[in-house]
């Protein structure tokens, strides 16, 4: 696999990864879904599985050819992409709270950090 094709495939698997996740999170704020057993069983083995997405759409992004600042940036977007597994972990063991949820906004604020630098530091090296 070429490193293009890796990207490309990386990509595609965060976006969808972080979609399914995004949804899951948002559908038990609706007041008919928040309050069903079942409903909320299904949405939390969603949500693991849009993480691990995500987990695997990092690890394939990583750029090897790169400067030593966007590897390190890399590995804080795969940190944010762990954090979404260990809140997809939290949904199963504290069931019933929303602790979850520091999880994913501390891996929202990571993953938004890392973006905006790897696309600075890429602009800024390629002047």
């Amino acid at each position: 696999m070429t490193q293009e094709t890796r990207f490309k495939l990386s990509g595609v698997l965060v976006v969808i990864g972080l979609l399914i996740m995004v949804v899951m999170a948002v559908l038990p704020l609706l007041p008919d879904m928040g309050n069903d057993p079942a409903w909320m069983e299904r949405m939390r083995w969603a949500f693991s599985t849009g993480a691990a997405i995500v987990l695997v759409g990092r690890f394939l992004g990583v750029d090897r050819g790169a400067s030593v600042r966007v590897r390190r940036l890399h590995r804080l977007l795969i940190t944010s992409a762990l954090l979404y597994c260990a809140s997809a972990a939290t949904m199963f063991i504290s069931t019933g709270t929303n602790d979850w949820i520091a999880f994913l906004l501390a891996g929202l604020v990571m993953q938004i950090y890392a973006s905006w630098m790897i696309d600075y530091e890429t602009k800024k090296s390629q002047k």
